[in-house]
Parts: C-alpha cells; structure tokens; sequence
C-alpha cells in the first residue's frame, strides 16, 4: 500500500451551492441559492451537471433545496472531514491543517507538527486560513443507477455549514446507536439573516430526517436495514476501518489537482467575500505571496544565514 497518499473516498460527483464566475477579467465564486449537482468534468462555462441533477429537477419548478442522500460510513468523522486549513496558491497543496490544537505543516525542512492555536489566533495564518469541510454522500434518486461504494462530495468553508452538519452528523450517531449507514436523510440548503450580512440572506447546508419519516420510524428502519446487511454478508465495521486507515496513509487528504479547484472556488482574491464563509483569502495574480509559505521562507533562510555567519567566525 503507498504511503503518504490519503485514500479518500471515491467521489463520482459534485454537490456545490456556487459556482466560479468571470467578473472584470478575473475568475470569481458567486454564491446560489440552490444545489446544483455536477459531474467532475469542466468545460468552458465551467463544471459538467450530472445527469442526476436534471433528474431532480424534472418534476419541479422550484428550487433544488433538498435532496435525499445517505452515509456510506457509521462513523461521523469518516463522512464528515472538517479541518482549520491553508493552500499554497501557486501549488494548489495545502500548506498547513490542523484541528485547533496540533497541526501539520510543510515546511522546507519537511512535515513538521506544531501546536494550532485556530485561524484567529496564529500568527502565519494571515487570514488565509479557514474551516475547510467535505462531507461524502450518496444520493438516493428513483430510476439512477446505483454506485454504493462511490459518493459525491460537498465542500464548504462556511462555519454555519460545518458546525450544522458536524452536530448534525454526531446527534444522529448518538440516538441511533451509531447506525448512520443505513439511516435515510436529506440534505437541506437552509438561509437565515444576520447583522453580519446586513440582514440579507445567507445560506448554509444542513442534515435532517427525510419529510416523510419520524425520528422513531428512520431509527427502527435503519436498525432493521443494518441487521439485513449484515446477515447478507457486508461488514460495515471492516468498511469504516478500512476508510479510517486509508485517510491515515497520508498527510494531507486533498490533491493538487483538487487544490486548485478549491482555492478558486472557496479562497477567493482578498474582499472578494463569500456569504457563509466568514473569511477571504489572497488570490494567484495578486501579486502578494502567500503568507505562510514566505514566512517559512524566510525563517528557513534566517537560520541558514546564522548557521553562516557561526561558522564563519568559528
């Protein structure tokens, strides 16, 4: 098995709630007000919708607010994966990610391990670093072929969406004893106004039973569907261990290729602001080198310069 390569679940598509516009010469995210499921394809207008996106809107009118998905793990942490994290611009490779108490950080010397002190508090961040979640899903639609090993993901740095689906994710787990592959939710796009926003909407992902089911009917559903499973054979338990070593291999989860996709649509050119993100970051082309990685050049080439100058008086 290779070492130092995260194996992350396998993403068939895309659930985003914006996407990248070209405003003034430069390429900018804009929020929406809807779900919009893609495929992993661009082109020129920019990323491919999947086929289960039409699905969905099929039969409807309105906006897509809603959509009924399932786990493909029973633990939280492994569907949910949320981290304190800074990109490279020029890379597209994160930089640093921590928890808010220890961190991994590249550095010129290698990987190293230092204490995280959150974005606000630390002094490389620069405001560069934000919350950075992904959730993996799978999508249950009438008529769509069926990929249970394969998920689609949704990525966010907003800080309603995160805190909402982490506790979201963890009250499920907890009432129904840890049974979340088999549970039936839906994931809902939900808006609410704050002073921040001066009062204008802003929209956030949340995690909720589907309309039609109680809390008590999901739980004793779920229970009945995760007994049948096993009794077919599927081990959910090897499943959630094998995904819990794969995300182990390496140091860093997101590739360079997925990077830089994320800086464009989640760490935008500074005041260029996303609603529910709460933060902005520097953009390539600004002119301006990211923050922690000149810091970490300079002090690399701070000491090089005192080793020198020590041996050189020595």
């Amino acid at each position: 098995m290779l070492k130092g390569l995260a194996l992350t679940p396998p993403v068939i598509g895309r659930i985003s709630i914006g996407k990248v516009v070209e405003k003034n010469g430069k390429r900018l995210p804009e929020k929406d007000d809807e779900f919009t499921i893609t495929s992993q394809v661009q082109n020129r207008d920019g990323w491919v919708n999947h086929p289960l996106d039409e699905l969905f809107r099929r039969d409807t009118n309105t906006k897509l607010r809603s959509l009924p998905v399932r786990l493909l793990f029973d633990d939280p942490d492994l569907s949910m994966r949320a981290s304190y994290t800074m990109f490279d611009r020029l890379s597209g490779r994160p930089l640093c990610v921590g928890n808010g108490e220890t961190c991994k950080r590249a550095t010129l010397s290698g990987m190293q391990s230092f204490p995280c002190p959150t974005p606000q508090a630390c002094p490389m961040a620069d405001g560069q670093c934000k919350p950075y979640g992904r959730l993996h899903v799978r999508i249950e639609a009438d008529g769509a072929e069926g990929d249970e090993l394969g998920s689609f993901v949704l990525r966010t740095t907003g800080f309603n969406s995160i805190r909402t689906l982490v506790a979201r994710l963890r009250y499920f787990h907890a009432l129904s004893g840890g049974l979340l592959s088999t549970l039936p939710l839906a994931l809902r796009l939900r808006g609410k106004s704050t002073t921040l926003s001066r009062r204008a909407p802003i929209y956030y992902v949340d995690l909720t039973l589907r309309t039609d089911s109680t809390l008590a009917d999901a739980i004793q559903g779920a229970r009945a569907e995760w007994d049948q499973r096993k009794a077919a054979g599927v081990d959910q338990v090897a499943l959630d261990e094998a995904a819990r070593i794969g995300f182990a291999l390496g140091e860093f989860e997101e590739s360079e290729e997925d990077g830089a996709a994320v800086i464009e649509e989640f760490f935008p050119v500074e005041g260029d602001h996303l609603e529910d993100t709460g933060a902005s970051a520097v953009g390539q082309g600004s002119g301006i080198t990211p923050g922690l990685a000149n810091k970490l050049r300079q002090k690399e080439k701070a000491g090089r310069n005192h080793l020198a100058a020590v041996n050189h008086a020595s």
